[in-house]
């Protein structure tokens, strides 16, 4: 009874006094909508994880121990398949030189810059491989590619193992300061690109590593939002138009959108939130959040107006009429997106209350201001003496639903259970770099970087022996050259970068450079000297700390491997771990990589996201359950709420079968649009029992 007066003294309001509503409602949507001047979009992969993340922490402890492995890769592609011809390595050298220039660049490596050690009597003499690559004579690139091509440090990891494609490598340290920081650093690195393709036009260059990739996330959503927002804003324009067949409610539905998205953006930048790749999908989320209830008060008062009812009486009937139904679908669509909370990447959690936000603000908005804004425009609606076609076929719909219940019953519930069945063909599993259509530039570069040399998914390794100078014992350096050497034997991997290949080589060069020396020093003393000499004459920016620890008691040791899926990077990893757990148990080992950090948030996402969902609809059941005043009504709404999705995913199972870190936030999504269905539904169907004494059918 209190609701329904609370009902009608909000009806009268907005119909008597709609100006100051409409006043309210802008002050309100413009102190939200101020906050989005402090809103950021934010392209560092980082913000993905937790700041609690054990696969973050892993990796951020193996960076800050040595150095920082973000990158950019110009992957460099000789028209001729030659690398090594003069023009091509001077090509090469200005783009090395040229690389320095990036923001935030902090080591730049290359087949040209390479220091490569050579021994002149007592001396060890390291130079870059290639000084002058315009005075190299036919002999000298004979000796320059004989040298690279025959390196393990260079080989599938700067130059292909033909010399057909190579690479320069720039490691970037980002600060972490400026939301835009990757996409000045991807800019600038384009920016490159032309100069030397422009200079070089026998020269092809492509763009991977892992800020290009965080930089093609960003791009790729604004890209989707400069075409998708208008597209659906258009689409949705023409259907509400069709269906309404009023310009002023259209307009007015319009408006609500365009208030409620910049609102809840605004909402984001007073939470201090900042937007990804995936909070950015908030707005066309939200536009289908603000038509459905829009939708519901319009046409229910533009049909009691062509019955011939006043505009303010169908105004406060509509609003009367749709009041608990539009009610318990915002809070129920806003419990459903806060579900997303559960998740274990923080921007599923920033769309998912964004998301509500925008619910909430839907609610509020389209109770006070639409019917207010309807109160002052002109609607103007033909009456109708006869029921229209779209009635006759929805009451068409409806006998038939009833006459046919059992047999619709058993045919939908045969194939819920049948597509349902198809869940277990599901496997937790993801593909990064497929995330990216075909036409995508960093897609393109990642693929031929991958068919051509080496590949673009790594493990890290630290191996800390707590020892100081123990990275220089002969027993430690045997044991860590035996893991590369069984790592170099798996299939999937391309690429070993090792510490104990430049023992060998600096020892082999002590020793005249007999290859018969390529081995490691049999004494600690020999070891430690010949890396102090290595270190000393090794230039600025191309030292040894990104794979020596500060005290010299561990060493990182990186290995690259080919594109695989996420269950295949983890299986890969245990390998390793095992192998090492055998052979080298008296030594600390940690792994981490972006890969293996991506690879695991996925199977973390997904276990949280079902205790999300499992308690969003325990509350959304007893909300019905309490709103209807029926357990029956509760407890039937959990089917409805649920199939949609398990069929989804089924049919997704046969189709695909990959559940990834996107896909594993989808239920939650699910069933905050679902559950609009299923209030409305069930609101009409109580209040057809209720008001007007109807009976089940």
């Amino acid at each position: 009874m209190k609701d329904k007066k609370f009902v009608t003294k909000l009806s009268f309001l907005v119909t008597r006094h709609p100006w100051w509503v409409i006043l309210f409602s802008i002050l309100l949507v413009t102190g939200l909508a101020i906050g989005a001047k402090d809103l950021e979009f934010k392209s560092d992969y980082r913000v993905y994880f937790s700041p609690d993340n054990p696969q973050l922490l892993a990796f951020e402890a193996i960076q800050n121990t040595y150095s920082k492995s973000d990158n950019i890769l110009f992957v460099i592609q000789p028209t001729d398949g030659q690398v090594f011809t003069t023009n091509v390595l001077q090509a090469i050298s200005e783009l090395t030189e040229k690389a320095w220039q990036i923001p935030y660049s902090s080591r730049v490596d290359s087949i040209t810059n390479f220091q490569h050690t050579i021994a002149e009597e007592d001396d060890l003499i390291v130079s870059s491989l290639v000084e002058n690559a315009t005075s190299l004579t036919k002999a000298d690139l004979e000796r320059v590619k004989r040298i690279a091509i025959n390196e393990p440090l260079l080989v599938n990891r700067l130059i292909s193992k033909t010399g057909h494609v190579s690479g320069v490598n720039v490691t970037i340290q980002l600060p972490g300061k400026d939301s835009l920081e990757s996409l000045d650093v991807a800019n600038k690195a384009r920016e490159i690109v032309a100069e030397i393709e422009s200079q070089y036009p026998n020269v092809k260059l492509h763009l991977t590593g892992v800020v290009m990739m965080a930089n093609a996330f960003t791009e790729a959503s604004l890209n989707d939002n400069s075409t998708l927002v208008p597209i659906m804003y258009g689409l949705v324009v023409v259907v509400l138009l069709l269906c309404l067949r009023s310009f002023s409610a259209t307009f007015s539905v319009m408006l609500l959108i365009v208030l409620v998205t910049i609102a809840s953006m605004g909402a984001m930048g007073w939470m201090g939130l900042f937007l990804t790749s995936t909070s950015a999908a908030a707005p066309i989320i939200i536009l289908t959040l603000i038509v459905a209830d829009c939708v519901h008060l319009l046409v229910t008062m533009l049909h009691n107006m062509r019955l011939g009812e006043e505009k303010q009486q169908a105004i406060r009937e509509s609003l009367r009429v749709n009041f608990q139904p539009i009610f318990l679908t915002s809070v129920t669509t806003a419990i459903g997106f806060l579900s997303m909370n559960f998740s274990d990447s923080p921007p599923f959690r920033d769309l998912g209350n964004v998301v509500a936000i925008g619910a909430i603000l839907a609610l509020w908005l389209t109770l006070t201001l639409l019917p207010a804004l309807l109160s002052v425009v002109p609607v103007k609606v033909k009456i109708q003496t006869n029921s229209s076609n779209d009635r006759l076929l929805i009451s068409y719909l409806a006998k038939f639903v009833v006459r046919r219940y059992k047999w619709l019953l058993v045919l939908n519930m045969t194939i819920a259970i049948l597509f349902v069945s198809c869940l277990p063909l599901n496997q937790l599993n993801d593909e990064f770099v497929k995330y990216f259509d075909k036409t995508i530039a960093f897609r393109q570069a990642t693929d031929f970087l991958n068919e051509n040399m080496g590949g673009t998914y790594s493990i890290e390794y630290s191996m800390d022996t707590g020892e100081e100078g123990a990275v220089n014992n002969p027993v430690f350096l045997q044991k860590i050259d035996q893991f590369a050497i069984w790592l170099k034997q798996q299939p999937e991997v391309t690429h070993v970068n090792t510490i104990s290949d430049t023992y060998k080589r600096l020892n082999r060069s002590m020793h005249g450079d007999n290859d018969a020396w390529y081995k490691l020093p049999e004494r600690q003393d020999l070891a430690a000297q010949y890396l102090l000499m290595f270190e000393m004459s090794l230039p600025y920016g191309l030292d040894i700390n990104d794979q020596i620890n500060i005290d010299k008691s561990g060493i990182r040791l990186v290995v690259t491997i080919q594109s695989l899926s996420s269950n295949e990077v983890l299986a890969l990893e245990a390998r390793f771990n095992d192998w090492l757990m055998e052979n080298m148990p008296e030594v600390k080992f940690a792994s981490a990589s972006t890969d293996l950090m991506f690879a695991n948030i996925g199977k973390r996402n997904i276990v949280r996201m079902i205790e999300g969902t499992v308690t969003a609809l325990i509350l959304i059941s007893m909300i019905l359950m309490f709103a209807f005043k029926s357990i029956r009504l509760g407890l039937i709404s959990l089917i409805p709420n649920l199939v949609p999705a398990g069929v989804a995913f089924g049919i997704w199972g046969l189709v695909n079968g990959n559940i990834g870190l996107a896909l594993s936030v989808v239920t939650g999504i699910t069933l905050g649009i679902v559950v609009d269905d299923t209030v409305h539904f069930m609101s009409k169907y109580q209040r057809a029992r209720v008001e007007k004494g109807f009976d089940k059918k």
